[in-house]
């Protein structure tokens, strides 16, 4: 076939797809995948059912990275005949654009395909690296757009879709998705999956392994390796009346169950809100439910991002501000006002020592620029804790309760679809500011959109138990106290995590006398664990080397590893460790982490 002009990604509608969604939009997904870990693959189909809204277009474009195509049909109602394609030259973001010559009149598409063991979306473990150690696992991460690597698709949040799935895998083992999940299916190696409602590509989702199940509620359950299930149930009990509080503020559950799944610690992100299944990283079950708020935030993006999309990631805010001051009330309402405040604080915290290291203006606003760039760049703390400063402005400009409503409005008269910033823009002078004229004005809403400085106005969260913690640490530090006398037999994981951010430079004595009095080298508790080798790196401990060498090998949450690892490389010893470290465990961090860890190698030179 001819070769069609691709546009500049500045003049396409999503900036990061080459899909023509002007002359075709997917409507439909039916996936027939075999899973070969042998060969690191998924192998076989992806039919794709299409609404023409270009009568004359005679050209499909699709987004992939990284797959080997054997063949396309196209056609119309089933009936489907080889067609013409062309893959079109690489590019290191975007993949490649797959062409496909559509014949008049056909709005169907069969590719035939097969992944590769370097595809961005998928992880393959070895069952040395899982729990249980009996049996491999593979798992997938869509988000940002990383869908195409392993989907032949109309890669953007603009486009929504229904989609089906048969998927055949290894006898012993289990496969799950972002769909209708049959707990009591039988591990037969065969498994069907159907997602009625219409979803963005990125929340398309896959895993397969070693996996049982415990429900923890009528509508909910996590499933897990064997080892770790009965653990994770217990640390995730209240996730039900999660749900029901969310219904409460925000409207009614539209996705039928809400489960759990619980990955690998490869996994490279705390949670991914896959409908009906969130993905979870294991460094969330620390036995005291100090961390189940990631629970309630991936919940709450069955409104904020699953019901209401960000249109493309330069909108991620809609998405990620959303949610994360609707998983503030739902902490507020299950565990109580304290544990809200705390986490409430910490997020503002890490948004002022995240700004401060930002480069780019534009990064530090909540409409970033990303054309010709990656769009996990916009994956920083921004979107989250700036847009959710904002919502907390306008509930002190309107109150809580008005702003209630006006939320459960948006989240309901946009249900399924996927939008940009200038439509909640266009919703709050409709339906929020005239219920208090005057009290917002678009010049302030302009310095929360746009500009790199906050507003002077802003309401900085404050917590009491943060008091407590630098009164503590202030004592120990003048020496008026041993560390073992501190008062912190009480402290939460977001205490300890505020206590071990907040340290000052230390000397080896005072760094043995933290861990000879608190344990932290051999805690169980990762978050604790991750925090205590930053601060172990930053001051050059030398005692503490082999645990952090040992950590970054266990776990692959970015959240934890990064700040390590940037530690790491601000010497040149440093980054000589660095670099051994990541030689030594690169086969475990997921393709999303290896990309993170070498691009800090790269620019530390």
């Amino acid at each position: 076939m001819a070769t069609v002009a691709l546009p500049d990604a500045a003049k396409r509608s999503d900036p990061h797809s080459y899909a023509n969604t002007q002359d075709f939009r997917t409507r439909d997904i039916a996936l027939e995948l075999a899973v070969d870990f042998g060969h690191r693959a998924l192998r076989g189909s992806a039919t794709l059912s299409l609404e023409r809204v270009n009568a004359k277009a005679d050209t499909l474009v699709l987004d992939t990275r990284d797959l080997d195509i054997a063949s396309i049909e196209a056609g119309h109602a089933g009936r489907l005949a080889k067609t013409t394609f062309e893959l079109a030259p690489r590019d290191a973001i975007l993949g490649s654009a797959l062409l496909i010559k559509m014949p008049k009149g056909a709005d169907q598409v069969r590719v035939h395909y097969a992944t590769r063991p370097q595809a961005s979306g998928l992880q393959w473990l070895t069952p040395a690296q899982t729990a249980g150690k009996r049996h491999p696992f593979m798992f997938s991460q869509s988000e940002s757009i990383h869908a195409r690597s392993w989907i032949p698709l109309q890669d953007t949040p603009q486009v929504r879709q229904t989609y089906s799935a048969h998927i055949t895998t290894p006898q012993a083992l289990r496969a799950v998705m972002s769909a209708d999940n049959d707990a009591n299916a039988a591990k037969s190696g065969s498994y069907r999956f159907t997602m009625p409602q219409r979803i963005p590509s990125y929340l398309i989702a896959i895993a397969v392994g070693d996996l049982d199940f415990r429900a923890t509620g009528p509508r909910t359950g996590v499933y897990a390796d064997p080892s770790v299930v009965a653990a994770a149930a217990k640390e995730f009990e209240d996730t039900e009346k999660m749900l029901q509080r969310c219904e409460a503020l925000y409207g009614p559950y539209r996705w039928g169950r809400y489960d759990l799944l619980i990955l690998p610690p490869s996994f490279p992100f705390g949670g991914m809100e896959n409908p009906r299944l969130t993905f979870a990283s294991p460094t969330v079950i620390a036995g005291d439910k100090s961390l189940v708020s990631l629970v309630a935030h991936e919940m709450a993006h069955s409104w904020s991002g699953n019901l209401v999309t960000n249109a493309t990631w330069a909108d991620i805010w809609l998405n990620e501000g959303f949610t994360e001051h609707a998983t503030f009330r739902i902490v507020e309402d299950v565990y109580g006002l304290d544990a809200a405040q705390q986490e409430r604080a910490l997020s503002a915290k890490n948004l002022k020592d995240e700004l401060a290291g930002i480069e780019r203006d534009d990064d530090k606003t909540l409409t970033p620029d990303l054309v010709h760039r990656d769009p996990d760049d916009g994956l920083s703390g921004v979107p989250y804790a700036r847009g959710n400063l904002f919502l907390d402005y306008l509930e002190a400009k309107f109150t809580r309760p008005v702003v209630d409503v006006f939320l459960n409005g948006w989240f309901n008269e946009h249900a399924f679809q996927s939008v940009r910033t200038q439509v909640f823009v266009d919703y709050l002078h409709a339906r929020l500011m005239p219920q208090k004229p005057g009290a917002l004005s678009d010049a302030e809403i302009e310095a929360w959109l746009h500009s790199p400085a906050m507003p002077a106005d802003t309401v900085w969260p404050q917590s009491d138990a943060f008091v407590k913690v630098d009164a503590q640490r202030e004592a120990w530090l003048a020496g008026k106290m041993p560390a073992a006398k501190l008062d912190s037999a009480k402290w939460t994981t977001h205490q300890w995590e505020y206590f071990l951010d907040t340290l000052p430079a230390l000397k080896a004595a005072q760094l043995a006398e933290l861990d000879t009095a608190f344990g932290f080298s051999k805690t169980h508790n990762q978050i604790i664990a991750g925090h205590w080798w930053k601060v172990a790196t930053a001051n050059h401990y030398a005692p503490a080397e082999a645990g952090t060498e040992a950590y970054l090998g266990e776990v692959g949450r970015m959240l934890l590893i990064r700040p390590i690892y940037k530690e790491l490389v601000k010497t040149p010893e440093g980054r000589e460790r660095a670099r051994a470290i990541y030689a030594k465990w690169k086969d475990r961090y997921h393709p999303i982490a290896q990309d993170m860890i070498e691009q800090l190698l790269a620019k530390a030179g």
